[in-house]
């Protein structure tokens, strides 16, 4: 802003002093294209959309801001990400670099992640997620915090949100920063009692005369029984410039969770008590140095993730005695380590090498079971190597090629090879053509090898090939106005898909009987306008159409899936977002499948600090809607939030 101000001042000065008016002729940037970028299928999501408010997870941010199918039960309820078709154990997903999926499920649950404490979010489609793992089949989702977010100085954030079903939601953050050092803490508190009301049409109330004949029926109105919930969350940054271009970093993450189960809406348990519950603790913890020295780099990241779960249920079988049919406790860990190194040998290429190390241990027992029953105890150790090459081979190709290697334990798969590229067709509007195509494999899960009963040593690693192909395009119309539009086709084939069977013995049983064909389109559009001086508008849309197929034979006569579309995969799928802004106000409209939220903003800059005021109103037009079988979504509902800037 003071380089600004500096810039303008004279002009300024000259308009007051004189009437002579001149037009200055634009000016016209252009830059390269990072080598990192090339033959990619990459969405960066907005930072505005992060910090939309703080009741969002990344749950709600992606499922808004993105092509990826987020399947979740409502706030505080497991909530999951798929890329293309594939399942949400396919999609892999890192924040700062560690990964977070767990070691058990092999899956992330993105409503433990609140927006709010997440500076950057990109995706990674496909093939794409070969450039930093081999462990996303569907894609990757890369989080990360910033000390660019940090200013120098200190600076404090406080914000308070109450809505409906008895909704707190509270965010504080304070920062310091100077030459040297970068210091962030933040913290976050959300409670509910989550109890909204819904009308139940899984049950029929019939209305009998005095003959006990049936004359009527209705679907009962309910209330969302044991759905409150409790989450914290405390995140603290350290980062460090040392001289001579080395970078240190220090994340440390810490999530404390109670959540009450909501029970579905064809639970009969009367008002007998019962217990539901599921807790988490959960701690992540990252380290990280960088060095960059004349056409070289070099970065090390040690990260260690541990969380304890516990999973509670039990119903009164009389006048207090509890029948505990589940008490589970599960504890993992996770140490992480990695290294990479970069080179620049000449000006449009570059090279490198990476090694990574990866340690899971599972201990999960189920203390209301048979002794050994529902219980296990595993580690496995995961190692990786990659080196890749890009090159910027005219000012309009570029080619990008990768190459990795894993071994899980005593497997190792074949090598995972992918190749990009892309070229850029008509420069003034950055129409650029992309491809790339790449094989990928993904390891069961810790869970799916040794879960009891269930579970099976003998599964082999999926695996398959899949292909890109797309185009993308951004240009400005005058001074005010940008544009941008993508379009991408994908395909791919995954053998030996792990899924859970019923068995003759009473229990399920991991089986890889799954040939899977996936193909389908995905596009998105935005435009962005700076109307005037007062009012600004920005939408964004998105929409894709996804074939997931089950190609195998049916393993046994009344298995009817072959041919048909895998379960919560939905074929056609769209999202738009809208912002008009006009001075200190801001109006967002967001529409995903049947949701439709609406939310106002009143800014109040004053001289020592700064003021804000918005109102979110979520499922505008109340609809009735599921996106799982028998668990209900609220209708209208409101939160309030007041916010504090010093």
């Amino acid at each position: 802003m003071t380089l600004l101000f500096l810039c303008l001042a004279p002009l300024g000065a000259t308009a007051q002093n004189s009437t002579l008016s001149r037009r200055l002729d634009g000016v016209t940037v252009t830059a390269q294209r990072p080598l990192s970028r090339i033959g990619i299928q990459y969405t960066p999501i907005d930072s505005a959309a992060l910090r939309d408010n703080i009741s969002l997870s990344m749950a709600d941010v992606l499922g808004f801001n993105s092509s990826v199918f987020v399947k979740s039960a409502g706030r505080a309820t497991l909530s999951t990400v798929a890329f293309r078709g594939t399942a949400p154990s396919h999609t892999a997903v890192t924040w700062n670099g560690l990964p977070i999926n767990s070691p058990a499920m092999g899956l992330t649950d993105f409503s433990m992640l609140p927006s709010y404490l997440i500076d950057r979010a990109s995706l990674l489609h496909g093939a794409s997620s070969l450039t930093r793992t081999s462990a996303g089949m569907g894609g990757m989702v890369d989080l990360s915090t910033s000390p660019a977010e940090i200013p120098g100085g200190f600076s404090a954030q406080y914000v308070q949100g109450v809505g409906s079903f008895t909704t707190l939601d509270e965010f504080l953050r304070l920062t310091y920063g100077d030459k040297r050092w970068r210091f962030s803490t933040r913290a976050v508190l959300s409670t509910s009692d989550n109890d909204f009301t819904f009308v139940n049409k899984d049950r029929k109330e019939f209305v009998y005369d005095d003959n006990h004949t049936i004359v009527d029926s209705y679907y009962p109105k309910d209330r969302n029984r044991n759905g409150s919930y409790s989450d914290f969350h405390l995140l603290q940054q350290v980062y460090f410039t040392a001289p001579r271009r080395h970078n240190l970093g220090l994340q440390v993450w810490y999530t404390g969770s109670v959540r009450h189960v909501p029970l579905n809406t064809v639970d009969y348990i009367d008002s007998r008590k019962f217990i539901k519950k599921q807790r988490d603790n959960i701690i992540r913890a990252i380290a990280s140095w960088q060095h960059t020295a004349p056409g070289m780099t070099f970065s090390a990241r040690g990260g260690y993730t541990h969380q304890w779960n516990a999973y509670d249920y039990a119903v009164e079988r009389s006048e207090g005695v509890m029948n505990r049919s589940t008490t589970a406790r599960t504890k993992t860990d996770t140490f992480y380590g990695d290294g990479e190194w970069g080179w620049t040998p000449v000006e449009n290429m570059f090279l490198s090498a990476t090694l990574t190390v990866k340690h899971d241990h599972v201990a999960t027992v189920d203390r209301a079971a048979l002794s050994g029953v529902n219980s296990y105890d595993k580690s496995r150790c995961d190692i990786g190597a990659a080196i890749s090459a890009r090159w910027q081979a005219t000012q309009r190709l570029g080619l990008s090629a990768v190459v990795r290697q894993d071994i899980a334990g005593s497997d190792a798969d074949a090598p995972t090879p992918a190749i990009f590229a892309d070229y850029v067709v008509y420069r003034p509007a950055n129409l650029t053509i992309k491809g790339s195509v790449a094989r990928n494999h993904h390891y069961a899960s810790l869970n799916d090898l040794y879960f009891l009963p269930g579970g099976n040593p003998d599964l082999k690693a999926e695996h398959g090939w899949s292909y890109d192909v797309g185009a993308s395009a951004d240009r400005m119309i005058g001074s005010r106005t940008s544009i941008s539009a993508s379009v991408n086709w994908y395909d791919s084939y995954i053998n030996d898909w792990i899924l859970w069977l019923p068995t003759n013995k009473g229990f399920f049983q991991a089986r890889n009987i799954r040939n899977v064909h996936a193909c389908g389109i995905e596009a998105n559009a935005g435009i962005a306008s700076r109307l005037n001086r007062d009012w600004t508008l920005d939408i964004n849309a998105n929409a894709t159409w996804t074939s997931s197929v089950n190609n195998s034979a049916p393993v046994s006569p009344d298995d009817k899936s072959t041919g048909k579309q895998l379960p919560y995969v939905p074929k056609m799928s769209a999202a738009l977002t809208c912002s008009a802004s006009w001075r200190q106000w801001t109006l967002q409209y967001k529409w995903c499948y049947f949701m439709s939220n609406l939310s106002i903003e009143r800014r109040i800059p004053l001289h020592t600090f700064h003021l804000s005021a918005k109102l979110a109103v979520n499922n505008l037009f109340n609809a009735d809607y599921q996106t799982i079988m028998s668990h209900p979504m609220p209708g209208i509902n409101f939160e309030v939030f007041l916010s504090v800037t010093i």
